[in-house]
């Protein structure tokens, strides 16, 4: 188990980023003397060759799109090497475990994830016993500098757009979990309001070896940057004042964003150039069913706070719920065209649809269940239906429509405009030319 690639670590999507998810396993297994083998298949496609030499390939499944592929990569391995152990990690590892181990998964490992992995290639190497599916594992770890030598180079994942460059982009996280309960989100289900800091001379390490490899930018993927403020404003603080010319940018709710507005003009200060906040929709009835803990007047606020700070905001969506009306759908648009944030939204956060996996906190309410279809086993969601029919039809085609743009490589604002023109049934005015917003060139969803 301890010779070079008997242990295979694969990515299969983060985003367009470089992958985290295997770089911190990499360093901990590293650590404790093993030598693994890592595989990002969404850029250097599968690799047959190291799916042989492994005794445990495990397949890191941080989001949707993520699991999708990984278990087709599952698929692949067992094809190549069916004595090896595949293993699932990640936050739709254990969310998805009775289908994952019914379908080829030996086990699955969601939480804190690099302890039990490194417990997972002792037993193995042991010749112990598994336990399959253990549960998240919540104990607080001491984690290492990520490995990031074996990864593919930072040129080849998404880069940083502004005012018409591109620079290379790095990403790290400064925390792990989440405070909240938004019952949408898939984080609750694995670490029911708990969320763990990393330690800033851990963060500021990796920021180093980043910027050594070309970075001028840094991208915060903490599923909220200011889930402990004092925290983020160190971290914040120590990375501006060793490289004070490196730009950032940050994920926080709008409730935070309005509670601490002295340090979003802090975080502008030290080199933020703009926010993601999931903001959702304009309509308190979807924003209540999700629990986000904000308001539509909320959301307006807060992007006068992020302005202010001279920070551009980037709104995400979920544009298409089961109380999602056809004129909040159209207030949402407007609302972007308005507030000149076209260039401020990927297209395709118009088309996103509420997903619903196994273990959602929404399964156990009241709103969600005159909706409610069957579970889609290996699609890893529940389907449900809107009441009104024109708005599954919409949601259908401005899915069709984004994609065809995205394929064409479209304006945003081009493609915008016959969003619009969807939304409202008739033509309407086009936005007009605006300086873009800064932005990575992969889009942000979950």
């Amino acid at each position: 188990m301890r010779g070079a690639g008997e242990i295979l670590l694969i990515a299969c999507y983060e985003l367009g980023h470089q992958p985290l998810a295997v770089a911190w396993p990499a360093a901990a297994l590293e650590h404790a003397g093993y030598a693994p083998a890592v595989l990002d298949v969404s850029v250097d496609g599968f690799d047959g060759a190291l799916a042989r030499r492994a005794r445990l390939v495990a397949i890191s499944v941080p989001m949707h799109t993520a699991l999708r592929l990984g278990v087709k990569v599952a698929a692949r391995v067992r094809e190549v090497n069916p004595d090896c152990h595949v293993a699932f990690y990640g936050l739709y590892a254990t969310l998805n475990a009775e289908y994952l181990l019914a379908h080829g998964a030996d086990s699955v490992i969601s939480g804190e994830v690099e302890t039990p992995l490194l417990e997972l290639a002792r037993r193995l190497e042991a010749g112990a016993a598994v336990d399959r599916a253990p549960g998240p594992h919540l104990a607080r770890t001491t984690l290492p500098v990520p490995s990031r030598a074996a990864l593919p180079a930072l040129k080849r994942y998404a880069h940083l757009e502004r005012d018409g460059a591109l620079t290379l982009a790095g990403y790290v996280e400064a925390s792990r979990g989440c405070k909240h309960h938004c019952r949408h989100c898939p984080i609750p289900p694995v670490y029911g309001g708990r969320f763990f800091v990393i330690a800033p001379e851990v963060v500021l390490a990796d920021v180093r070896q980043l910027v050594a490899a070309g970075a001028t930018h840094i991208t915060f993927g903490d599923p909220d940057f200011l889930n402990g403020p004092r925290h983020a404003l160190r971290v914040a603080r120590d990375l501006h004042a060793e490289f004070p010319h490196v730009t950032f940018d940050v994920t926080a709710k709008v409730e935070h964003l309005l509670a601490r507005r002295g340090d979003v003009a802090e975080l502008a200060a030290l080199g933020c150039i703009f926010i993601v906040s999931a903001v959702e929709s304009l309509s308190d009835t979807v924003l209540a069913h999700l629990d986000k803990g904000h308001t539509a007047a909320d959301v307006r606020e807060a992007l006068d706070v992020v302005r202010d700070a001279g920070v551009a905001l980037r709104p995400t969506w979920v544009a298409f719920t089961p109380w999602t009306t056809l004129d909040d759908y159209r207030a949402m648009v407007s609302f972007v065209d308005e507030e000149g944030l076209v260039d401020h939204v990927d297209p395709v956060q118009f088309s996103v649809r509420l997903l619903v996996p196994p273990g959602s906190l929404l399964l156990g309410t009241e709103a969600l269940r005159p909706h409610l279809g069957p579970l889609v086993a290996d699609a890893f969601h529940y389907r449900w239906t809107h009441p009104d029919p024109r708005m599954d039809q919409l949601h259908a085609d401005v899915s069709a429509l984004v994609a065809a743009a995205a394929e064409q490589k479209e304006d945003a604002a081009v493609t915008f405009g016959r969003i619009q023109d969807l939304a409202f049934d008739t033509p309407r005015r086009r936005p007009t030319p605006r300086r873009s917003a800064p932005r990575l060139t992969e889009a942000v969803f979950c």
